[in-house]
This record gives structure tokens, sequence and C-alpha cells, in this order.
């Protein structure tokens, strides 16, 4: 490579990584924001006591993963606004908001079902007694907010669509800042309320989720910038061939990111017969490493737009090397997390529990969270690129088999049987993460391989040219 050409590359880079950065950056504080609710709701519980911590925790395991879910099949919306926008037909992104927000409204009430009739689960899973009526109470409030938050989710598809990053994010925050008290209020018993525990926190939780979608109506009618969409011109029923066409596109995608969270969810039941010192270190854990993994999934969503607007510009080339740039960022954050996780292993525990036990093993399952935060990087890297070459359905094959046919079988073989020596408990549950993880990032990077490759024979170059 010659001085002209090195120069070039570095400029290109330069030019893809603040390209790519700026847009994450309010992703990434939008989904953090979300996240943080379950770490507030965990850090409250555990300061009443050992058994309201883990009735959250085994509660969250339930929630989020069904809240990613939603949130993965209305990632469409975004995709179809951000076309229409690209394209200058801003006027059909009213009518397909609206369709979304039926898809999102069925899918959040379908949700709220669903949380609300687990406990034959978590009695099928052995979850300590004690635990399971303290959980399903905690769930059925959080249930009441989710109808709520998949309409937020479909609605946020048309900010995000068109760029609009910010609305969201101060939303996020602004329910962050409501939560916060709300709890207060609710599980401690302050102003006149009854001492609500674990319960308190899943009703400030749907709270948050109602307030958060007042928020998003007000600012989409009083805002100017959307009135060219006419997303409040008229009402719409249902048509059931766009909603068809919505899912299609929309559910590989939430399939994909259900698999690897309600992994999670299963080792958190799995764990629940163990003790509710077990479940709560468990999930202190769970939870911080929660908050690390919103990071890599919102630059994922990043590369996914960085990806398909470098294919329609200049084409497979650029793609890959979008995809790239977005790969190498997130290992460099994954280096951070793990350095984060190793060297405040002991202080981490202290923001949830002065409970001795619950932290001396919060800090040595805090090592298998550093230890899997590359392969998570990775895997969620690629899944975002492939999302950006169109590629849906074989990402979400692959996914499912590598944490329900490996990482799963893996995790419970470790834990809870002697077949490869004494159980391991949930230390063994926690290598079964890596090993699934590990498995994902592999599968999902030669699948990005081979897609790029067969994109560049039918098409190396863009609209734009070559390459500059």
């Amino acid at each position: 490579m010659t001085s002209s050409e090195s120069g070039t590359y570095r400029r290109r880079s330069v030019t893809e990584l603040r390209s790519l950065i700026w847009l994450a950056l309010p992703i990434i504080a939008a989904q953090m924001s979300h996240t943080l609710l379950g770490f507030v709701d965990a850090a409250m519980a555990g300061r009443v006591s050992a058994v309201d911590l883990a009735a959250v925790a085994l509660g969250n395991a339930f929630w989020v993963p069904t809240f990613l879910f939603l949130t993965g099949v209305l990632m469409i919306v975004t995709s179809k606004v951000a076309a229409a926008n690209g394209s200058g037909h801003l006027r059909d992104a009213g009518s397909l908001v609206r369709q979304g927000a039926w898809l999102g409204f069925s899918i959040g009430c379908l949700s709220a079902l669903f949380l609300c009739s687990v406990e034959p689960i978590m009695r099928w899973m052995n979850v300590e007694a004690q635990l399971i009526p303290i959980t399903v109470d905690y769930l059925i409030a959080v249930a009441f907010g989710f109808p709520a938050v998949a309409l937020f989710q479909a609605l946020r598809g048309l900010t995000d669509g068109m760029s609009q990053t910010k609305p969201t994010m101060l939303i996020g925050f602004m329910g962050l800042a409501l939560n916060v008290p709300a709890n207060y209020v609710l599980v401690y018993g302050k102003l006149g309320f009854p001492e609500m525990g674990a319960v308190g926190c899943g009703v400030a939780t749907a709270l948050v989720m109602w307030f958060m979608l007042g928020c998003m109506l007000i600012y989409l009618k009083r805002s100017k910038r959307y009135a060219v969409t006419g997303l409040f011109e008229r009402f719409d029923w249902p048509r059931w061939a766009e909603q068809r066409h919505l899912l299609g596109l929309g559910l590989p995608i939430g399939m994909a990111l259900f698999a690897e969270t309600s992994m999670f969810c299963v080792i958190a039941l799995m764990i629940g017969g163990l003790g509710a010192v077990v479940v709560a270190g468990h999930q202190i854990a769970m939870n911080f490493s929660s908050l690390t993994f919103m990071v890599p999934f919102s630059l994922g969503l990043a590369i996914t737009v960085r990806v398909g607007h470098n294919l329609g510009l200049n084409g497979a080339r650029a793609g890959l090397f979008a995809a790239k740039m977005g790969l190498g960022v997130a290992l460099v954050f994954a280096f951070i997390a793990a350095a984060i996780m190793l060297g405040l292993a002991e202080w981490i525990p202290l923001l949830y529990t002065n409970n001795p036990q619950v932290i001396q093993l919060a800090t040595q399952l805090f090592f298998y969270a550093a230890l899997y935060q590359f392969s998570d990087a990775i895997q969620v890297a690629c899944a975002g690129a492939l999302r950006g070459y169109q590629d849906t359905r074989m990402p979400m094959v692959l996914t499912i088999t590598a944490y329900w046919a490996v990482g799963l079988p893996s995790g419970y073989v470790l834990g809870m049987t002697d077949f490869l020596g004494p159980a391991r408990g949930p230390a063994g549950f926690w290598q079964g993460l890596i090993v699934g993880l590990t498995t994902a990032a592999v599968f999902l990077s030669v699948r990005l391989a081979w897609v790029s490759a067969k994109r560049k024979r039918q098409q190396p170059w863009g609209s734009a040219g070559k390459l500059r």
C-alpha cells in the first residue's frame, strides 16, 4: 500500500468511525435508559431483602427477553420509515406507522398475557416456593405497561427512521427520572403508600412505560417536523396484508433477539431452585452485564444503518468496510467492559446489596461475565451487519442453534450434573453462556463472510461507482 493509498484509507476509516459513533450514541443512551429501569428495580429491591431481589431477578428474566422480542419485531418499522424518507415518500410513513402501532399493540397485549401466566413455568422449573408469589405479582404489575411500551416502540420507529434519535433518548431519561422516585415511594412505603417491596418495582415500571408513551404522543403531535407524514390525520383499522408483511420481516429479528435473551431467562429459572442467595448473586452479575450489553446492541443497530447505507451508495466493498469498522468498535468496547468488570468485581455488588454471601458469589461470576464480552460483541456486530445486508432468516436459525442446541445444554451439563465432573452450580451455567455466545460469534462471522463475498461477486460497486 502506497502512502497515498494509506492516507485515503485512514481518511475513510476516520469518516466511517465518526459516522458510526455519532449515529450510535443516541441509540446507546436510549437503550441504556430502558435497561436502567431493571437496574433501579434490582438495586432498590436488594435493599429490602435478598428474597425481593431474587424475585425481581426472576421477573426480569421473563419480561426483559419479552421486551427485546417485541423491540426486535418492531425494528422493521424503523427500516421502512427510513426507506420512505430516503425515497422522498414520507407521506406513506404515517399509514405505515399506524399499521406498526396495531402490530405493536397486538404483540404488547399478547406479551402481557404471557407475563401474567408464568407461574406454572416457574413451578415446573422447581423455583424456590417463597419466590414464586412475589415474582408473579411483580410480573403482573409490569404486564400492565406492555401495551404502552409496544406502542412506544412502534412510534419510535417514525422518529428513528427520520434520523431523529434524540427524542427517544430524552424521553427514555425522563422515564428513568420518574422511575427512581416512584420506586422509592412504592418499594419502601413512603407518602402514605404501603410498603410493596418487589411488587412496587413492577408498578413503578408500568407507570413509566405509560408515561413514556404519553410523552412520545405529545411530542409527535406538537412537532411540525412530522406533520408531513400525516400520522394523526385519520384513523386506520389493521390491514391484514400489511400486518402479515411487517410481521414476516420483523419476526426473524425478534426471534433472534429472543433466542439469546430467553437463554438467560431459562438459566435464571434453573438457578431459581438453588436458593435466594444464589439467585441474587447470579442476578447482580447478569443485571450489570445486561447494562453493558446495551452498548454493543446499540452499535449493532447503528452498524445495520451504516452497512445498508454504504451498500446502496458504494456497493459491497463499502458495506463490508462498514461492517469491519463496526466490529472493531464493538471489540474495543468489549475490552473496556471486561476490564471494568474484572477491576471492580468486588465493588459492583455493593450497589445492589450488603449481603456478604451474595457479594461473594457475584464477584466470582463477574469473571465469566468479563470473558463473554468479546464473543458477545462479535456476534451482535455481525448480526447487525447481516441485517444491513437484509439477511435475517438464516441468522435467526444460527443463533437459535447456538444458544439452545449448544449453549443451554452445555450450561445445564456443567451446572447441574456430574457428567463432566462435580456440578458447578451457577458457575457451570455461566461457562455454558460462554460456549453458546462463542458458537454464535463463529456462526455469524462465517455467515457474514459468505454473504459479503456473494454480494461482491454480484455487485462489487454501487450506484456511486468505485469506492472513494
